[in-house]
């Protein structure tokens, strides 16, 4: 039985109010999808604008990743001690003002700067949206319905950013896929006062009586050597994953950075297992069903990103599309994804159970991944490639019922830590897939064009490679699912 202290039945805000927080949160989440997704299209005219080399072309995405993924721990469990509504409010404030920076970045190193900040924005708003969503909502039902939403709002921004990416590149300039980040984040900020309530921070065992208030309760909780070992340790790992494509797997450059990491984590949890007041409690890994749910989102994110990216790239480098076509021809993920996560999810969730939801949309993505592995490289969209995008419920079913179990076990004092931590497994396997299935792909693409292939057919079988390998680990997840979480409460 998990030792953690489930949420109880407390929050006290009207029905309207509490959806209208919901939107603000889910507008909130939508904007960084998008800014991560938005950008990839966008990245040729970057590089030809500001003069950005092949290489340093990349840290336009890796310099948010990084400071996205590295952050999201630490912000999710400041959340919890000085509340939870006032990280939010600050890291759309941050992220807004640094879409703005970017949008007029006329330098190379300008606009990396304006990603990292946008990455360190994101990372103290995303960490505690689950956090807040989870307390407003106690109700079963209820709460199903609006981890969809929230879900929705995720899974199919990504899909909706390369839409939008390619049209305001081709229609107006880059500048804009930054720009458009401007009203949205204004316009949340203005909602988010009066709709989200102000959570108290949480006191803390050397706290005291008296420590009510967020100064005191941050001051007497906030592990500064911890932060500072599970901050450079996620930068160290993650910056190690997304450079392994340059450096080689198998370099010293590679491998020196992840034994730091591993080295600085290892430090870090031992100082959680001491520490009076830690900053991630380890009472969180004794459910089977957190941990579980946690190493499913990784591992399914790393193999999906085989399916956002790199059918992108096949698109646009063997079928020769350009970026506004390629955003619409994942339309009908997005689509399908939005119509399964809202009109079915929650239903099935509460009749079947998430965990049996999660095998069934984890099954779909496999089937997709398999079709993938068979496209031709003069694929046919209607009949190659839209059946591989409504196949794309599957992530409108996996992903409301992996959340859920996720923040099942959250209590009160944990929300903040639980959503920063599934936000951060998400960023870890995002890294892993763009540095593993990326990395192996290029590999077999040489491989193939050096035995003579084509241009098109040797990229088709690096890609061929990429989505047997994403369907492999898919078949993990469901492994997991099966091993770790059976047997959880459906509220």
């Amino acid at each position: 039985m998990s030792t953690l202290t489930r949420i109880p039945l407390t929050a006290a805000r009207g029905p309207r109010s509490r959806w209208t927080a919901l939107a603000v949160l889910s507008t909130g989440v939508l904007m960084t999808v998008l800014d991560g997704s938005i950008v990839t299209v966008a990245m040729p005219a970057i590089q030809d604008d500001l003069g950005f080399t092949p290489a340093g072309l990349s840290w336009v995405v890796n310099a948010y990743l990084i400071a996205f993924g590295s952050l999201l721990l630490l912000a999710g469990r400041l959340g919890d001690l000085i509340g939870r509504k006032r990280m939010f409010l600050a890291g759309t404030g941050v992220f807004t003002a640094a879409s703005l920076i970017a949008g007029y970045a006329a330098s190379p190193a300008v606009l990396l700067a304006a990603r990292f900040l946008q990455g360190v924005g994101s990372a103290m708003a995303s960490a505690v949206s689950l956090g807040i969503l989870v307390t407003l909502f106690t109700e079963p039902r209820e709460r199903a319905k609006a981890i969809a939403v929230f879900s929705f709002t995720g899974a199919a921004g990504a899909s909706l950013g390369q839409v939008l990416g390619g049209v305001l590149t081709d229609a107006l300039d880059w500048h804009w896929i930054f720009f458009i980040n401007l009203p949205i984040g204004v316009a949340a900020l203005l909602l988010a006062l009066p709709s989200i309530p102000a959570s108290p921070a949480t006191p803390t065992p050397s706290a005291g009586a008296g420590a009510v208030g967020g100064r005191l309760s941050l001051r007497a909780g906030a592990d500064v050597l911890g932060a500072a070992l599970v901050t450079a340790g996620l930068m160290a790992g993650i910056y190690s994953v997304v450079k392994a494509e340059e450096y080689g797997w198998s370099s010293a450059h590679t491998l020196g950075l992840g034994a730091s990491a591993l080295v600085l984590l290892a430090a870090f949890a031992a100082r959680q297992a001491t520490a009076r007041t830690p900053l991630m409690p380890l009472r969180i890994f004794h459910s089977r069903v957190v941990v579980g749910a946690n190493l499913v989102q990784m591992l399914m994110v790393a193999a999906l990103f085989s399916f956002q990216v790199l059918v992108a790239l096949y698109l646009q480098k063997v079928l020769g599309y350009g970026a506004a076509a390629t955003g619409l021809a994942m339309l009908p993920a997005a689509v399908v994804i939005g119509a399964v996560s809202l009109g079915v999810s929650a239903r099935l969730n509460s009749r079947f159970g998430e965990r049996a939801v999660l095998s069934a949309g984890l099954g779909l993505l496999v089937v997709a991944l398999g079709l993938l592995t068979r496209l031709p490289v003069h694929a046919d969209y209607v009949w190659d490639l839209l059946p591989v995008m409504l196949l794309a419920a599957g992530f409108g079913l996996a992903l409301p019922a992996l959340t859920a179990l996720a923040m099942s076990q959250a209590g009160e004092q944990d929300a903040g830590l639980a959503s920063g931590l599934f936000n951060t497994t998400q960023q870890i396997g995002m890294a892993l897939g763009v540095a593993v299935l990326s990395t192996l792909a290029a590999s077999r693409t040489t491989t193939l064009a050096t035995a003579g292939l084509s241009p098109a057919e040797a990229l088709t079988g690096g890609y061929h490679l990429a989505f047997g390998i994403g369907a492999g680990l898919l078949l993990s997840a469901m492994v997991i699912a099966a091993t770790l979480l059976r047997g959880e409460r459906r509220g």
